[in-house]
């Protein structure tokens, strides 16, 4: 067994077709048959049922292809092992943080590590956090932030900050500029605009209002946090948002909450047991940091 027979397994798996597989890893169809057929001869089992009009992966296969990925990643992470450069003169950094942290974080961070390691080639993506953590688990990321509390037990978490999440109104709401805290009880007589259910701040916040006995009356959900900024600031709704985005938008206000919402820790995800280049290291580093 070669290590080009895992990779041609692992792609007629994506595939499910000898012909489209073939194609994707520029070899013939015949042979990457062969190589295949090679590779059940070796294990003494079928790893492919080519009976139907797709090509499915036989229960044995499935187990087989598990453990060939498993071994695809740590070769692949012992490959970027060998050509990383401790003195961070050149290499590389894949990156993704949850929306929220990408509307006030991401510039200044990725631009002191930038102005700091200009050798290094970032690679930054914008997620929600489940995806962040299979991405880490996949090895298709090196770091993610996002918060302390990973879903998954293949990830391990470094606190970096505490985050405050705090009502906000634009300019033509009455509550724009007012020093007096609104209860929560009134608060379900705003009509709000909140990220949808698929990011953790949106989760976090309903757990609040939950916790309390809260049913808000929801008008607007949206999948962007620019989205939410630009509906606050020329409306009358009102949103829940990180007091550092607050802070950096012209003409939105912060209403105190009471209670007010729990704090939540920000956090640096990578994979337990996952191989640490200088490049993440020094990015590791260097958010520990911020404040």
């Amino acid at each position: 067994m070669m290590l080009r027979h895992l990779r041609y397994l692992t792609a007629v798996a994506e595939h499910q077709n000898f012909t489209r597989a073939a194609e994707a890893l520029h070899v013939s169809q015949p042979t990457l048959s062969q190589q295949i057929k090679q590779l059940e001869i070796s294990l003494h089992v079928q790893l492919l049922d080519r009976s139907g009009r797709t090509v499915r992966l036989t229960d044995a296969g499935e187990t087989y292809l598990r453990y060939a990925r498993r071994a695809l990643r740590e070769l692949d992470a012992g490959t970027r092992a060998i050509h990383d450069v401790q003195d961070l003169s050149r290499g590389s950094l894949r990156l993704a943080m949850t929306p929220t942290f990408t509307a006030y974080l991401i510039g200044p961070l990725v631009e002191r590590f930038s102005t700091r390691y200009p050798g290094i080639t970032l690679s930054v993506r914008e997620m929600t956090q489940d995806r962040i953590e299979a991405a880490l688990a996949a090895d298709t990321l090196d770091l993610g932030i996002a918060f302390a509390q990973a879903r998954s037990s293949e990830i391990e978490t470094q606190a970096l900050f505490v985050e405050t999440l705090g009502l906000v109104v634009g300019n033509n709401h009455p509550r724009a500029g007012t020093q007096t805290p609104m209860d929560l009880r009134e608060l379900e007589q705003e009509r709000l605009a909140l990220l949808n259910s698929d990011f953790a701040t949106r989760r976090h916040i309903d757990l609040h209002f939950r916790d309390h006995g809260i049913a808000p009356r929801i008008a607007i959900e949206a999948d962007s946090i620019s989205a939410i900024v630009e509906i606050i600031r020329r409306g009358q709704l009102a949103t829940v948002l990180p007091e550092a985005i607050t802070r950096e938008q012209p003409k939105l206000h912060p209403v105190d909450l009471s209670p007010a919402i729990p704090h939540r820790t920000a956090a640096l995800l990578r994979r337990k047991g996952a191989y640490v280049s200088a490049a993440s290291q020094a990015f590791s580093e260097l958010s520990s940091t911020w404040s």
